[in-house]
């Protein structure tokens, strides 16, 4: 009988040990694919691609056991070597080739040259050979980064009491309400993808006082636009117990500091790829929904057309103002007025006109909504009727107020466009592993 007791420790070496020091001059194993071949001749270099990063391997004709006319871009390889000292080769070492191990060939060859350091193709190109063009390595660059900033959420909320949690998403009604869902036939019942975890994440409250969730989100809107998608990631979190919706922002200002300082420790080799500047986020200014349109109209001589939303152009100039005022790529934008917010929004008992509740702009882009929810069901049902919502099409989500809940609030991130903006990416879909949008469902 056989018995599987754990993790055995594989022979080969890892590239990150290789790169501490003590193995200049020792023969190592290690695996990857075989990003690019330059044939010098006698002498070839054979670049392996590794989640870590790139390896400079030299083979010498007559020292190195294989044939390299076998060898194709994109094979799995094996390869034994000894570890020599190049400061000109990534990272700083290289391994002199003894021995070549074929562990897989492509059957054709690459449709698209990804060993090029950016790949030289049209976005509709990148995104058809999604599969393919995410082995560049600057396009993987963007998706560490990327991971490190759901990283980051994740353990700093951890840090501060949050419990994570998992949210269905195929509901009976979605959180927004609206026609900008996706409609589903469920067993002979009428079902939407989920547009927000807003109603669980409440509801969840009332069980842990304090949740997060990192997971996708639906939103039927036929925009074409560079900053929508039908399918993207919400980063959400709501904490009970709150005094003020500015408890939710003061979380979230923590949370960036303490992502944007991972990002700076542990991805430091990405950041370089992409020659990203993370932004001061020591402090984050915040303006009223209304003075903000009178700055940015009185500055820039833009008359207000839209009083109860933000438009695109001035969010952008928004942005644009707090970056020249105060230096700050990021603003808080409050109290949005209350018929633009969900039913669900609290209203602001100085001016009922209006909520407490704030978008977050990134470089003239919201990237976040949040704010205080109403927690008192005789409040929340007089919203409704004003509102002309029937309470009994939502009953399961009420009975968390009919039976008690703190005062609480949170918000959702989208993850796709925190990255576009980190990254100052022109298209939403280049900080997304493989968009859905009005046009496209594959790959």
């Amino acid at each position: 009988m056989e018995f599987i007791s754990g993790v055995k420790e594989k022979d080969t070496v890892p590239m990150d040990r290789i790169k501490s020091g003590g193995y200049e001059g020792r023969t190592v194993k290690m695996e990857g694919s075989v990003h690019t071949i330059r044939d010098m001749g006698e002498v070839a270099f054979v670049i392996l691609r590794k989640a870590e990063g790139l390896v400079q391997c030299v083979y010498e004709e007559g020292k190195t056991d294989f044939d390299l006319s076998l060898l194709k871009e994109e094979s799995a390889v094996r390869v034994t070597g000894i570890v020599a000292k190049e400061e000109r080769a990534p990272h700083g070492f290289e391994i002199r080739l003894l021995k070549i191990d074929l562990l897989s060939q492509p059957a054709e060859a690459l449709p698209v040259a990804i060993s090029k350091w950016k790949l030289n193709t049209s976005l509709e190109t990148k995104l058809t050979l999604r599969p393919i063009t995410l082995r560049n390595p600057m396009e993987r660059a963007k998706f560490r980064i990327q991971e490190g900033i759901v990283r980051g959420f994740r353990d700093f909320l951890h840090s501060q009491g949050f419990t994570e949690i998992r949210t269905p998403k195929i509901v009976a009604r979605g959180a927004e309400g609206g026609s900008n869902v996706f409609k589903l036939d469920y067993f002979n019942k009428k079902a939407e993808l989920g547009q927000s975890p807003q109603f669980y994440k409440q509801t969840m409250v009332g069980v842990y006082d304090r949740v997060f969730e990192v997971a996708p989100v639906f939103r039927a809107e036929k925009h074409n636009t560079t900053r929508h998608l039908n399918e993207y990631t919400s980063m959400d979190f709501e904490m009970g117990y709150i005094d003020s919706y500015e408890e939710i922002m003061e979380m979230e200002t923590a949370m960036l500091q303490y992502t944007f300082g991972l990002l700076c420790e542990e991805y430091e080799t990405e950041l370089k790829m992409l020659k990203v500047t993370l932004p001061d986020v020591t402090n984050i200014p915040t303006v009223r929904f209304a003075e903000a349109k009178e700055l940015v109209a009185g500055k820039y001589n833009r008359k207000i057309r839209n009083p109860y939303d933000l438009e695109p152009e001035e969010e952008v100039l928004i942005g644009r103002y707090f970056k020249e005022e105060s230096g700050s790529d990021f603003v808080f934008v409050t109290h949005y007025p209350s018929k633009k917010r969900p039913f669900y929004a609290m209203d602001d008992p100085a001016d009922p006109k209006f909520t407490l509740s704030f978008d977050l702009l990134f470089k003239g882009l919201e990237v976040t909504t949040g704010g205080q929810r109403i927690h008192d069901y005789s409040d929340i049902l007089k919203k409704m009727e004003a509102r002309g919502m029937n309470p009994e099409d939502i009953s399961s989500y009420l009975m968390i107020f009919q039976y008690g809940m703190p005062p609480h609030g949170g918000l959702g991130i989208g993850l796709e466009r925190l990255t576009m903006r980190l990254l100052d990416e022109g298209n939403i879909r280049e900080t997304t592993l493989f968009p859905r949008d009005v046009t496209r469902l594959e790959p």
